[in-house]
């Protein structure tokens, strides 16, 4: 039941990415109006920021396998710092 929840969770985040790039292309080519363009801002805001939340979350979730220096395997939680 976890990996469907996980599973949800990644078609949201797609389906909130797209919405967004759409909300982008809409507001760069400049025919909507004022009030248009300040719902499909405040929308791009919220989504924005679900995205974020949403990325924060997975990252939580991802561990990395590494080698120690015996030449034994193991997997510790990802931080972005070991990405360098």
């Amino acid at each position: 039941m976890a990996g469907e929840q996980g599973a949800t969770s990644i078609a949201d985040f797609e389906k909130s990415l797209d919405e967004l790039e759409r909300l982008v292309r809409d507001l760069e080519q400049g025919e909507l109006s004022l009030e248009q363009s300040l719902t499909a801002f405040e929308r791009g805001v919220k989504l924005t920021r679900e995205c974020q939340q949403a990325l924060k979350s997975a990252e939580q979730r991802v561990e990395q396998l590494v080698q120690n220096s015996d030449g034994t395997l193991e997997t510790r939680p990802f931080s972005p710092d070991d990405a360098d």
